[in-house]
């Protein structure tokens, strides 16, 4: 095999295991409700990401992480790189992870108003592609 030929393997097989399925890492059955501060909306591939700052009622603060679609099935869906900005009151509603971590993916997100900022989800809404099973 050569150089290039391997090289190009390696590559493909390296972003294959970095993306999952929603079922490897988050459970359906363990919804969550966060409303908290949003501290950055990151823009990647192959998901985006909410971070936020959640405050308990005892007044604690903690930081969660929230997966969402890729930038492109965002885009498609209405969202724009500031759609959301830093300092925004948010509502993400969605699945917890597994392990207990403060990850989350989001399935719907909505500003402090309840207004929905489009389909959030990397699961996607029920009924369409890549949506979870319940």
């Amino acid at each position: 095999m050569s150089l290039s030929k391997l090289a190009t393997l390696l590559l493909f097989s390296a972003r294959a295991l970095a993306h999952h399925s929603f079922a490897a890492e988050f459970d359906a059955r363990k919804p969550v409700e966060l409303k908290g501060t949003l501290v950055e909306l990151e823009w990647v591939n192959p998901h985006a990401w909410i971070h936020m700052e959640v405050k308990d009622e005892t007044g604690k603060v903690t930081k969660w992480d929230c997966e969402l679609g890729s930038p492109n099935l965002l885009m498609r869906s209405g969202w724009r790189r500031d759609s959301l900005k830093k300092g925004d009151v948010i509502i993400v509603n969605g699945s917890a992870a597994k392990d207990g971590t403060n990850l989350a993916n989001a399935k719907t997100v909505k500003l402090a108003d309840g207004t929905r900022v489009f389909n959030a989800g990397s699961s996607g809404e029920a009924g369409t592609p890549g949506a979870p099973v319940q």
